[in-house]
């Protein structure tokens, strides 16, 4: 008997144990489960803040881009608009089918038919802009639009084509007079040696022009990189230099010329490039002004500027040729400025060194009454002691 309750004390004992380790185990497993739970939940909300993080960083991107970036999806509907698109569309479009202009609407279309990325470029609002699009297609079916506004650049580009063709022109005709009169001496000199001396002059004349068109071609290449503001510039002085240099040809124009120059704050700028500007405002004034006109030629300080003035009572220049007078070979009058020898730069330089100055140039004109160009210019700021 004794011994059948010891047996059934170990059994007891044994089973207790069993039953600890059993209870043992499943803490561990517990705490071991709970342990790969939490580090799983730390994992995925690192990866959450890495992906917030970059999809900020994309946005941020995005939203800073000048080019305009839309997302289309496989149904057609907008994803993805930056704030650029908005700007160059005039609105978020909701979809394809919202997509103006019609021209940018049919080139995501077809690069999603065609499944290769397309370029086109369209005309957009009022004034005319010009839009270039770039439409990709994605592996899923969508599309990805990116917008850039070329208006400025291919304005830029007609400006070349234009000078380029201007300015063959330009230099072709004085060329070919040169070659003619040439010619014409080399068979007069035999022929008819009276006739040498007019050709001569017509030569003499030509040549001079087309020196005149190279050196203005020459100043103005140098002037659009910029005019080195390194002096303190006495425009005063100029000013009455540049008009005893008229004194000849105005009197053999048959123009009367008046220069009014008291003494001013000095500019800081180009000595040069601002007499380059007082002589071509001075010798324009005086080609447009017909025998018996005059000139009169002013500098002063007005609201803390040096402002310069000439004005003439020349032809005058018609109300819609004003926005234009500063462009390379334009020329209000073609025939009158042949006739004096004008290159049609002259007014382009002027305006050209005044921006580099940081002033202004403002053209008043009356048709038959004459022009008041007006030229204001900053004072040299005094250096610090």
């Amino acid at each position: 008997m004794n011994a059948l309750l010891v047996v059934v004390a170990v059994g007891a004992v044994v089973l207790a144990v069993i039953a600890l380790a059993v209870a043992r185990s499943q803490r561990g497993r517990a705490r071991a489960e709970g342990t790969a739970r939490h580090a799983t939940t730390e994992e995925l909300g690192k990866r959450l803040e890495v992906a917030e993080g970059e999809r900020r960083s994309s946005m941020t991107v995005l939203s800073s881009m000048e080019e305009g970036v839309l997302l289309f999806g496989p149904d057609g509907r907008t994803g993805l608009a930056n704030a650029a698109a908005e700007l160059h569309l005039g609105a978020r479009p909701g979809s394809i089918d919202a997509l103006l202009p019609f021209g940018l609407q049919q080139l995501v279309r077809r690069a999603g038919d065609a499944h290769e990325g397309l370029v086109t470029e369209a005309e957009t609002g009022a004034p005319s802009r010009v839009l270039r699009g770039s439409a990709v297609p994605t592996e899923d079916g969508s599309v990805v639009l990116v917008i850039r506004d070329v208006t400025e650049t291919r304005r830029l580009d007609q400006v070349r084509r234009d000078f380029v063709a201007n300015a063959s022109h330009e230099l072709k005709t004085p060329a070919a007079s040169i070659q003619a009169a040439a010619e014409t001496i080399r068979t007069a000199a035999l022929e008819d040696p009276s006739v040498i001396p007019r050709f001569a002059a017509q030569l003499e004349r030509e040549s001079g022009r087309l020196s005149r068109i190279v050196s203005d071609l020459l100043d103005l290449s140098r002037l659009e990189s910029g005019s080195e503001l390194d002096e303190e510039v006495a425009l005063d002085a100029i000013v009455r230099d540049e008009g005893e240099r008229f004194e000849e040809s105005a009197s053999e124009a048959g123009v009367g010329l008046s220069i009014s120059a008291g003494h001013v704050p000095r500019v800081r700028g180009s000595g040069r490039d601002l007499a380059l500007l007082v002589r071509n405002l001075v010798d324009n004034a005086i080609r447009y002004t017909r025998p018996g006109g005059r000139v009169d030629v002013g500098l002063g300080l007005q609201d803390g500027e040096v402002v310069l003035t000439v004005d003439d009572t020349g032809l005058g220049i018609p109300a819609r040729d004003l926005p234009r007078v500063f462009e390379r070979f334009y020329r209000v009058d073609r025939a009158r400025s042949r006739e004096t020898g004008g290159t049609g730069l002259g007014l382009s330089i002027v305006r050209h060194v005044v921006e580099n100055h940081g002033g202004r140039v403002d053209v008043h004109s009356e048709l038959g009454r004459g022009t008041r160009f007006e030229v204001h210019l900053p004072v040299a700021l005094a250096a610090p002691r």
